[in-house]
């Protein structure tokens, strides 16, 4: 049996599928075709994360993730790595200006100039390789279709402005 690890991915990996499904006003349930389930909804649901939560999350996942061979190769497998990510909504525009992150990890046992190497390895391999936060640093355009079902068409555009669009099969 194979492992996949970082350096020896698939050379051709099937698409993950996510989706959401509605639990209840305002609740959510995200899946993923892998079995993976996380609960959404606003904070006043309780045991749930909020979209802007899980955005943040996803951001600290990943530069943990792209850090983390760096890190383990230098300091031991079991190297404890915690990133706490944070930023205040904008609620009068709906958006996050600004995110940070801290990555705290013990590197007491380096010496000056080991730790700053590694301190740049770990930057390089989060710049290159952490894709959510590539993503949000650029500030990647979304495309929503809306598909309202049998006998409406899809409406498809920026976040800013919906325009419809003719289904799949029918004439333009």
């Amino acid at each position: 049996m194979t492992e996949t690890t970082a350096t020896t991915a698939p050379s051709n990996p099937t698409p993950t599928t996510l989706w959401v499904e509605r639990t209840g006003t305002r609740t959510y349930t995200g899946r993923s075709s892998r079995g993976a389930e996380v609960l959404i909804g606003p904070a006043e649901a309780g045991a749930v994360f909020t979209p802007g939560e899980l955005l943040k999350i996803a951001l600290a996942g990943c530069t943990g993730m792209s850090a983390d061979n760096a890190l383990s190769r230098r300091l031991g497998a079991d190297v404890p790595v915690t990133v706490r990510v944070s930023g205040q909504a904008d609620r009068e525009n709906e958006y996050y200006p600004a995110l940070a992150e801290e990555l705290v990890v013990d590197m007491s046992s380096l010496d000056e100039a080991q730790r700053a190497r590694l301190l740049t390895v770990v930057r390089r391999a989060v710049d290159q390789v952490c894709t959510v936060g590539r993503t949000l640093s650029r500030s990647t355009p979304i495309e929503l279709v809306i598909d309202p079902g049998p006998g409406a068409e899809p409406v498809s555009g920026p976040l800013a402005g919906l325009t419809p669009v003719p289904r799949a099969g029918s004439e333009a």
